[in-house]
């Protein structure tokens, strides 16, 4: 059976470690601090609940800290770890990946193997490895102590694409006896703009600040949260995505039809799909303002997006608004934090030349100038 590595040991990656482990796969859980994983290495194995109460054990081949040790024998490698830890996770394996072996990000968010591909390359890493992206996570989970976590639902259908899309067939062989709801995506450019969290979670804790702060989140995220003009600002934030997506040559669906699709959720607007859906009655919204929805979503999900639009002549004015009201938020500059273009090995290329990139894995030569080839000095 396949060997896994989990990379990160927050809800999602204690949940997906136990779950693996559950189904008899042969599981390492990694973390970078020793003390996130202390009481899971201490029992060897994750207490894991499950939405209709059950409950099972995954006991773990291994818990480290070293990631030498984390990745010697692992076939596929799952990251599970916010978009902001990517690069860090990138420069610590490169120099102990080895030929054969499979990287999964669950999920990349916007453009995130293609950045994770970029860090290996500059760091030397010489093995033959395949790294790949999920659309989004592949079920709903949460942490629920130290070594437990619980798995609410799990998605029916979870695009996957690998860098180059020739090898995507390779890496769902590798996860989809595990995985099955893993199903291939065209390419890496369809998983990064397939990123619904970039749409839904900073505009909407964003717009809701306010209320974040004095209620300290006690309000239903997804329907208190969205009122029809907060609901036209994902409108529009969703159109400038897809409008992106068409400028790459990708169909992207637009998030009304997404909400149909992955939740049956009915209405004519996104407002009365999102008050429809019974998959967000309950959620609370973020206690305070310093939370992944902003200080992961915006740098590497928005800034992306605004940074493909600008080089692919789309307007990103909604997009860019969530940018910088973050910025002054947090006072932090995403746009220099975040993910652009050069970090994803696409500055300065044509959109043909991109998706050779995303389909082949290959970058044509630069061009010579006009000048040049007519002889000019």
């Amino acid at each position: 059976m396949t060997r896994y590595t989990v990379i990160g040991a927050g809800h999602g990656g204690k949940a997906m470690a136990a779950d693996l482990a559950v189904r008899g796969f042969t599981v390492k859980l990694y973390n970078r601090t020793i003390e996130h994983i202390s009481e899971i290495a201490l029992r060897g194995e994750i207490d894991l609940g499950y939405e209709n109460g059950a409950s099972r054990l995954g006991r773990l081949a291994g818990v480290t800290s070293d990631i030498a040790e984390a990745l010697d024998d692992a076939d596929v490698i799952m990251v599970v770890v916010p978009a902001s830890g990517h690069r860090d996770v990138a420069r610590s394996c490169a120099p102990h990946l080895r030929d054969g072996q499979v990287v999964v990000l669950n999920p990349g968010r916007t453009g995130g193997a293609l950045e994770f591909r970029q860090i290996l390359n500059r760091e030397g890493c010489a093995a033959g490895v395949v790294v790949a992206e999920a659309g989004t996570f592949v079920f709903a989970s949460r942490s629920t102590g130290p070594a437990q976590a619980r798995i609410f639902r799990h998605k029916n259908a979870v695009p996957l694409a690998a860098l180059p899309a020739t090898r995507t067939g390779h890496v769902l062989e590798a996860v989809c006896e595990a995985y099955p709801q893993f199903i291939p995506a065209p390419n890496v450019l369809h998983t990064s703009l397939y990123n619904m969290g970039a749409i839904f979670h900073p505009a909407l804790t964003l717009l809701n600040a306010g209320w974040i702060e004095h209620t300290k989140g006690n309000f239903q995220f997804y329907i208190d949260g969205v009122t029809r003009s907060t609901a036209h600002v994902l409108e529009v934030l969703d159109r400038e995505r897809v409008t992106i997506a068409a400028a790459l040559g990708v169909r992207a669906r637009p998030a009304l039809r997404w909400l149909k699709d992955a939740y049956s959720a009915k209405g004519d607007t996104l407002y009365e799909a999102i008050q429809a859906n019974p998959g967000y009655q309950g959620i609370k919204a973020p206690r305070n303002l310093r939370h992944r929805y902003i200080f992961e979503e915006v740098p590497f999900s928005l800034v992306p997006l605004a940074s493909l639009g600008k080089q692919f002549g789309v307007k990103t004015w909604a997009i860019d608004a969530m940018i910088r009201l973050a910025c002054v938020i947090h006072g932090t500059n995403y746009y220099e934090r975040g993910r652009t273009v050069a970090d994803m090995r696409l500055k300065g290329l044509r959109v043909g030349e991109v998706m050779r990139y995303v389909e082949e894995g290959q970058i044509a030569p630069v061009r010579a100038s006009a000048e040049t080839q007519n002889g000019g000095s």
